[in-house]
């Protein structure tokens, strides 16, 4: 029901293990997640630590799901020095391409301890329904 789209996340992962992160990359680090179906609905959950509710955006486009996130790094201020920054900072995003048998208008999302759920119910015209045989000129209608 779900398709990756961003063919250079490996590469994206291997940079960044080699060079290190530092927040200042031209395009968005990728966002670990897990998806899973439970019942009729698909759950996806985002690994985001560290990163303020108001800093995450998500949006629909026809099926294209796109979340982007955004760790800031820690105020600056007389009494602030940094010692030590080995904590990714920047934009991070992740794009996902939904099945046209989920339904996009009604997906909800929750945040807690660092990790964004998206819950998305399949669609009802996508669920299984039972087709009655009529006998010769008896037609009979789908329900659905």
């Amino acid at each position: 029901m779900l398709m990756r789209t961003d063919p250079f996340r490996e590469l994206d992962r291997l940079t960044q293990q080699m060079l290190g992160t530092t927040g200042t990359w031209s395009r968005p680090s990728a966002v670990p997640m897990d998806a899973y179906r439970e019942g009729d609905v698909y759950v996806i959950a985002l690994d985001l630590p560290g990163v303020a509710l108001d800093a995450i955006d998500i949006d629909v486009e026809r099926n294209m799901l796109t979340v982007k996130a955004e760790r800031r790094p820690v105020a600056k201020t007389d009494d602030v020095q940094m010692e030590l920054s080995e904590r990714p900072l920047g934009v991070f995003s992740r794009q996902l391409m939904l099945a046209d048998t989920l339904d996009t208008e009604k997906i909800t999302a929750d945040y807690e301890a660092g990790v964004l759920t998206l819950r998305i119910p399949i669609a009802e015209r996508a669920k299984p329904r039972k087709i009655t045989v009529g006998r010769g000129g008896d037609r009979k209608q789908i329900s659905g």
